[in-house]
């Protein structure tokens, strides 16, 4: 294992990582707010440390394996988030704990969006920017920017690449150079960003609000700058902006280059993994608007379609925004669109969940091994479009599922532990697992009432979700660690 070109690598990432506390900081000067002190510090802090941890170890340059490939995604998201809390942690605006700090930090670099903050509205303007750009770095993956920049520093790229990009088959590229399939993920991400933040000052935010609800919004996130999220808006207009755009992000970002590529939208419908995230997106919907209006939550049937319509996309998507509190919807809504969020995002997207693609396979194989039951000497093979997966492909899925739940459980059990009731803990879970955000029972809210020891469950849960589970479970077996 090379630990000093581990090492060497993280001082960057760190050093590079102190740029991002000085736009809070310029946010902090235009307000007048007095929260910039503590970015400026937090920049110094990580700057001094990342050159500290790189200029000893300049010269140890050497070809990435798949091992440190996948430590080194590890480290970066642990590291980076632990960094980030250092302002979270020097704030007297909001006040908070170390805990609470390294929870909110890893909630937004890892786009879950769960918080243990009240009172959002009166923070300084330069703390709910960082939450907001923490989200919108995470977003597509440090690791994917960290791809594009490493090249140019003589680190390769690919191991890390294939440690971090979702979905069943990694090793599908855009371009031949993965510094160019990195860049060109940015070009469209940034040009996403910069098209919802347009969208929403035109349907009437404030160019601050517009700007931080854009980064959430194509991160996935759900962080807002307001305690009642979007519901502070109280716009239908804002809302169909926000359910456009999320269902974008929503998408494998591989498609949208393929379909600019193209200059033609067909490809979007060539692929079934998007033809089956719009169908989900469609029937969720029809189910909360149909329950509502039968309940009579709401009197009127636009007010019923608009609420139906956003919560269904904000939370499947793994967004988890909100315009009104969901939890005290009918029964059902509520646990169904939890459900949903198990599935979440297309594979190659910023959502979080388990992902449709790795559904549509699970699927096909219960299929299969029905059809089997019939007829016991018949050879069927699993087609994802026109394309037969190899049951390497199936296996892997299959293995994804089980380790999945295994972590769920697990992570359950010890929220039960310390006494938490068993709707809050498996909701928690979910939340955190499929970086949703909000929960049910004690968790509706935020995550501000539950023990220190759940919360660095829940975060370690969020990183278990993010990595997508193999990525930071493999770490812990001890074939891992043998030379």
């Amino acid at each position: 294992m090379q630990y000093k070109n581990i090492i060497r690598i993280l001082g960057l990432l760190v050093a590079l990582l102190s740029v991002t506390m000085i736009p809070p900081a310029l946010v902090s000067l235009i307000y007048r707010d007095g929260g910039g002190v503590p970015f400026l510090l937090a920049f110094l802090w990580c700057l001094i440390t990342g050159i500290l941890s790189w200029y000893p170890n300049r010269n140890e340059k050497g070809d990435l394996r798949a091992r440190e490939g996948f430590l080194i995604v590890v480290l970066f998201w642990v590291v980076l988030a632990s960094f980030s809390a250092i302002p979270l942690i020097l704030s007297d605006t909001p006040n908070l704990s170390v805990t609470d700090a390294f929870f909110e930090s890893f909630s937004g670099l890892t786009t879950t969006g769960a918080t243990i903050l009240s009172q959002i509205d009166g923070l300084p303007h330069a703390v709910l920017f960082y939450r907001q750009q923490l989200q919108w770095l995470g977003g597509m993956g440090i690791i994917v920017l960290a791809v594009a920049v490493l090249p140019m520093l003589g680190i390769g790229g690919m191991q890390l690449y294939r440690a971090e990009t979702p979905g069943p088959v990694k090793d599908s590229k855009m371009t031949p150079r993965i510094a160019d399939t990195a860049k060109h993920l940015w070009y469209i991400y940034l040009a996403l960003t910069v098209c919802c933040a347009t969208g929403y000052w035109l349907a009437g935010m404030s160019v601050f609000d517009a700007i931080c609800h854009s980064f959430s919004t194509i991160a996935i996130g759900g962080f807002s700058t307001h305690d009642a999220s979007m519901g502070y808006f109280n716009s239908p207009v804002i809302n169909l902006v926000c359910v456009f755009f999320l269902i974008i992000a929503g998408v494998n970002f591989a498609l949208h280059y393929s379909v600019v590529q193209s200059r033609s939208i067909k490809n979007y419908f060539y692929d079934p993994e998007f033809k089956i995230f719009i169908f989900i997106q469609v029937v969720l919907t029809l189910i909360c608007f149909s329950v509502l209006m039968f309940h009579g939550t709401f009197s009127d049937a636009d007010v019923a379609l608009d609420q139906a319509l956003f919560q269904s996309v904000s939370i499947s998507t793994t967004a988890g925004f909100a315009t009104t509190s969901f939890a005290d919807w009918p029964t059902l809504l509520p646990i169904l669109l939890i459900f949903a969020s198990f599935i979440g995002g297309c594979a190659g997207s910023t959502g979080g969940g388990m992902k449709v693609v790795r559904i549509i396979l699970l699927y096909l194989q219960g299929l299969r091994e029905l059809n089997k039951l019939v007829h016991p000497k018949a050879v069927f093979s699993i087609k994802l479009g026109n394309k037969a997966l190899p049951n390497r492909v199936i296996e892997a899925v299959w293995g994804f599922f089980s380790a999945y739940a295994a972590v769920f459980v697990i992570c359950m059990l010890l929220l039960l532990s310390t006494g938490m009731d068993d709707i809050s803990a498996f909701t928690a879970v979910a939340a955190c697992m499929n970086n949703l955000g909000p929960g049910l029972g004690e968790v509706a809210a935020n995550f501000s009432s539950i023990s220190d020891f759940s919360k660095w469950v829940l975060i370690v849960a969020m990183l278990f979700g993010r990595l997508e589970i193999f990525t930071l479970l493999v770490l812990f077996t001890p074939a891992f660690w043998r030379n």
